[in-house]
């Protein structure tokens, strides 16, 4: 009885709620859409000249060894997403990434892009490695069907 007298109350409350999440998370992504690319662009500065501090801290020789700089460069990442979004902007953005590109061609550019050339394996282990699954997919339906028009097996 108590459940019918509070259901009408709970039911107004509720949509209270969620007008107001509603509306708030309306207002919320109005205010994100107006990006500020002037002020990102004024802040975006103070990340690279933190990496360039960082990186010139390592040997120049060390700089194509992402293994030596990854926290300068996971640290750089973030405060270019962090100035980005304190300027309402999503992240990356064209403008963030122009910005990048440029850290990265001061940094980057003389290290090598040796790609792997990758080959077949000899056709000996080739044939081997395609035609044992092959066998051993044949050979466990021939089981399978092999104990099955065994009935002995069953019991």
């Amino acid at each position: 009885m108590e459940t019918c007298v509070l259901w009408p109350a709970r039911l107004f409350l509720s949509i209270l709620c969620v007008h107001g999440i509603i509306t708030i998370g309306l207002t919320g992504a109005q205010e994100r859409s107006i990006c500020n690319e002037s002020l990102m662009l004024q802040n975006l500065p103070v990340c690279g000249k933190s990496f360039e501090e960082m990186m010139h801290k390592l040997d120049s020789k060390k700089w194509c060894n992402l293994t030596e700089f990854i926290l300068y460069y996971s640290d750089f990442t973030q405060c270019t997403e962090h100035k980005a979004l304190t300027a309402r902007c999503f992240w990356p953005n064209p403008l963030a990434e122009g910005f990048i590109t440029e850290i990265h061609r001061q940094f980057f550019s003389k290290c090598s892009t040796v790609k792997v050339h990758w080959e077949d394996p000899p056709d000996k282990i080739l044939i081997t490695l395609i035609f044992m699954p092959v066998l051993l997919t044949v050979g466990m339906i021939g089981l399978i069907v092999w104990c099955s028009k065994r009935s002995d097996i069953l019991v």
